[in-house]
This record gives structure tokens, C-alpha cells and sequence, in this order.
């Protein structure tokens, strides 16, 4: 089992930054990737950015360049700096880790509020 607890959201103007912090707990050995999603009101939860164990990371077109992750794995935290926010951005971000073992399981965080203004 793993539990993320994830943190860091906040409203700010559009072109500011944020980061969010997502903590992993449990059996964060069996994790193979993290990743963050968002959700807006009325729209499909989509993923915007992963990383591999191996370091290597994929982005969603709309924040490619924008945002970047990263993990501490010492610290068991992944990160996501999000740079040059734009309303459009505004949903809640949900922290993932995917762990491989006897097929796919998903763990999920709570969400953290991201609110950019314009």
C-alpha cells in the first residue's frame, strides 16, 4: 500500500509560479512511476506530467516547457513547479503513483486547489 498527501496549491495571477509537493508513505519501494493529473469542473481528469524511476519524464502538450517534475527520492516527495500559469490552468491537482506488481495499481492523493486569475 502507498499513501501520497499532496500539498502546495494556492491562487495566483496569471504568469506567477507554484509548486506542489506530493508525499509518498508505506511501500514507496514498489512505486515504478509518479505522475500529476488535473481536474476541472466538467472536464476528464488528464495527465500532465510523469516521471519514470529511471528519471525519464513526459509532459502534456499544454505545460510542456511551463512546468517540470521531479522526485526527492530520499525524501519519498515528487514535485511539480509550475511556471508562466495561465487561467486555463486552474483545476485540482492529483498526485499518482503507479506501482507494477501482479498488474497495475493506482494510488491517488487527496487533490490540492490551483487557482490561476487573470
Amino acid at each position: 500500500q502507498v499513501q501520497l498527501a499532496d500539498s502546495g496549491g494556492g491562487l495566483v495571477q496569471a504568469g506567477g509560479s507554484l509548486r506542489l509537493s506530493c508525499a509518498a508513505s508505506g511501500s514507496t519501494f514498489s512505486i515504478n512511476a509518479m505522475a500529476w493529473y488535473r481536474q476541472s469542473p466538467g472536464k476528464q481528469r488528464e495527465l500532465i506530467a510523469a516521471i519514470g524511476n529511471s528519471g525519464s519524464t513526459n509532459y502534456h502538450s499544454s505545460v510542456k516547457g511551463r512546468f517540470t517534475i521531479s522526485r526527492d527520492n530520499a525524501k519519498d516527495i515528487t514535485y511539480l513547479q509550475m511556471n508562466d500559469l495561465k487561467p486555463e490552468d486552474t483545476a485540482v491537482y492529483i498526485c499518482n503513483a503507479v506501482v507494477v506488481s501482479s498488474g497495475i495499481q493506482n494510488y491517488w492523493g487527496q487533490g490540492t486547489q490551483v487557482t490561476v486569475s487573470s
